[in-house]
Formats: structure tokens, C-alpha cells, sequence
């Protein structure tokens, strides 16, 4: 899966993520939120396998993949207004609400950031710095907004079929939350992994 990353180390991530998709699948909260939050997971990982030869991912973008996977999957199990973990933070930390929608979207930043820098600097004449961090962000923020855009079709489409996929409990402002989180997971990521990530790239272009 990752561009010499250890062939153990990228199959054990393979078939952990399948165990948890499995796992994951079974008795969910909502069958139809199940399949919408996970869909990444289940378009996304076919298609790493299919392009590992071409397009080897380095080691770190890889296990950021499976984390994100991770939070997907455990959100379209209890959905993510009911993930046992934000009504732990919510007691915890007197929270009016269950927050693990918002390490969902914080993820949704973190993650693809690392990924869209991958492909901008092995696709483009891009180099690191300010052009580079730019765009990237850049390309993190329509993602977000594609992502409400999806939100919004499935709400017209379904309706109160859709509130556990949507998640929104009763926030207003819900939209422009998540947009943000993403946002700030976005440039989070690049300050602190973007020197490893550079390292990586380097050695395996050698």
C-alpha cells in the first residue's frame, strides 16, 4: 500500500481494516448511516490497492488512512451523534453536546490534508512552502464544502431519514463548525507532519 512501506506493516493495516469494516457493519445503529459513513472506506481502500504499484503512498499518509478509517467506521456503527466516546468527553468536560462529529470533521482535514500534499508535490512542478500550503488547504476547504453539498442532498433527498447521517443535533451552525474543523485539521497537519512528510518523500524519490 505505501511506497516502501513493509509489506507486513501494509497488510496487517489491510486486514485490520477490513476486520473493522466487518465488525463495524454489524448491528449498526442505522443500516443507511452505516453505508453513507462508511463509503469512503469502502471506495477508498479498493482503490489504494489497485494503484499501490503506480501510485505507492508513503508510510505516513498510509497509517493516517487507516486512523481515518478508524473514526469513519466507528461513527457509521453508533452514528456520530452516539458514539460512546463524545458522551464520555461530554460528561467529562460538562459539553452540551456529543463532540465526536467534530473529531470527525477535524479529521476530514487532518487526513486528506496529508494526502492532497502527497499528490500535489508528486503531480505537480509544486515544492514545499507557501504555494504549497496554500493549495493544499485550499483543496481541503472544497472538499469540506462537497462534503456539505452532500449533506444537503441527502437531507432533501431523505429527510429525517438522513439526521444520523447529518448529525447536526439541533447546532445551526453545524455546517460552518465542521467547514472550519476541517480547515483547522487542514493547516494542523501540514505545520506538524509536513517536515516528516517531506523527509519520507525524499528518501523513497531516491
Amino acid at each position: 500500500m505505501g511506497m516502501k512501506m513493509g509489506r507486513i506493516e501494509a497488510r496487517v493495516l489491510v486486514v485490520l481494516t477490513l476486520a473493522a469494516l466487518v465488525v463495524s457493519g454489524v448491528n449498526p445503529y442505522d443500516r443507511l448511516t452505516w453505508v453513507l459513513e462508511t463509503a469512503p472506506v469502502m471506495i477508498g481502500l479498493p482503490l489504494l490497492l489497485a494503484t499501490h504499484r503506480r501510485f505507492p503512498l508513503t508510510p505516513l499518509v498510509v497509517r493516517l488512512l487507516f486512523v481515518h478509517g478508524l473514526i469513519l467506521m466507528l461513527g457509521g456503527h453508533y452514528t456520530y451523534a452516539r458514539v460512546p466516546l463524545g458522551f464520555w468527553a461530554q460528561d467529562a468536560f460538562d459539553l452540551a453536546r456529543n463532540h465526536y462529529d467534530r473529531l470527525g470533521h477535524l479529521a476530514q482535514g487532518f487526513v486528506p490534508a496529508m494526502l492532497a500534499r502527497e499528490i500535489l508535490l508528486k503531480r505537480t512542478p509544486l515544492r514545499p512552502g507557501g504555494w504549497l500550503f496554500l493549495l493544499t488547504t485550499s483543496v481541503i476547504l472544497a472538499f469540506s464544502a462537497c462534503y456539505e453539498f452532500i449533506e444537503w442532498g441527502a437531507a432533501l433527498a431523505m429527510g429525517a431519514d438522513a439526521d444520523a447521517f447529518l448529525a447536526t443535533q439541533g447546532d445551526v451552525w453545524d455546517t460552518q463548525w465542521d467547514m472550519f474543523l476541517a480547515l483547522v485539521g487542514a493547516m494542523t497537519a501540514q505545520l506538524m507532519l509536513a517536515r516528516g512528510h517531506d523527509r519520507q518523500l525524499a528518501r523513497f524519490s531516491a
